[in-house]
């Protein structure tokens, strides 16, 4: 294949960087960085740093999710007049929990070209180690930073039977794995992966109580960029009966979300009349 059809003019690149090993630079994507016109940075600093090292010099232009409605209309302009575009995000592949969703709809929009070149993302290199079922997942990316919308959010995930990808932080790792016992279940089993790539990684598989008490032994242990794969629920077998009543789930799930919500997830959960459900659910609500 001919460079001018790999790498067009007037077509917006979508560009992999590393997670943190700098030495996982695809060859295609420097390539294509090195080709580029202008290059659409969510931090100008931070990836001024990986085009140092790239040996690269190119313009930057900041791209982030407080101005992207903002800076898409120059980027559309320039790709229109032939330039080639590359999009970057500070690590692993744009959109992915990252900026750029909006710059991609509009050059498609715009009939424009586009390619993709792909590389580290660091949800499916935690799903690659993690010991859990890889062959149906789901990515959450990052759960609502305040304790009582995670704990709503894990509610309503917790009838699902596929592998959960999520992301966290450091200042909220420990908070996150609590919520997965308390609403989840202690037994439920997770891998934590922390600094992928980088000098310091580590993963771990362990149940959500386990890593409760691993977390909390070693400060250092929750220091980092993390991925959390949490096992799914296990899937109903035809003839299996459990000993737990409609009330039971309910009372469980209007703790920490409201009637409305707890039916709609006991209803997906029991199969039981959203109405009734839904009846239960607000006599079982403890009150604001």
């Amino acid at each position: 294949m001919s460079e001018q059809n790999t790498y067009p003019e007037g077509c917006l690149f979508v560009v992999a960087t590393p997670i943190g090993n700098l030495g996982d630079m695809p060859a295609r994507a420097r390539e294509a960085l090195a080709l580029a016109d202008v290059i659409a940075a969510e931090d100008t600093r931070h990836s001024g740093v990986l085009l140092k090292h790239l040996g690269l010099s190119k313009p930057l232009v900041s791209l982030h999710e407080h101005n992207e409605q903002q800076v898409l209309p120059g980027l559309i302009k320039r790709l229109q007049a032939g330039e080639r575009v590359a999009l970057i995000s500070d690590a692993g592949t744009p959109l992915i929990s990252d900026p750029g969703y909006l710059l991609v709809c509009a050059a498609r929009d715009a009939g424009l070209e586009l390619r993709t070149l792909p590389g580290p993302c660091a949800a499916i290199a935690a799903l690659a180690v993690a010991g859990l079922p890889s062959d149906r997942f789901v990515f959450e990316g990052f759960l609502p930073n305040k304790a009582s919308a995670r704990k709503r959010r894990l509610a309503e995930l917790l009838p699902e039977t596929r592998s959960l990808l999520l992301y966290e932080s450091s200042h909220r790792i420990a908070d996150t794995v609590a919520d997965i016992a308390s609403v989840m279940g202690g037994e439920r089993r997770l891998c934590l992966a922390r600094e992928l790539t980088k000098l310091h990684e580590q993963s771990l598989r362990a149940s959500a109580t386990e890593m409760q008490a691993w977390l909390a032994a070693d400060d250092n242990r929750r220091r980092g960029e993390f991925v959390l794969v949490l096992e799914g629920a296990p899937a109903a077998v035809a003839g299996d009966t459990y000993p737990v009543t409609l009330d039971e789930i309910l009372r469980e799930l209007v703790r920490v979300m409201s009637p409305a919500q707890a039916a709609k997830v006991a209803t997906r959960l029991t199969g039981a009349p959203r109405n009734k459900v839904y009846e239960r659910a607000l006599a079982l609500h403890p009150g604001p």
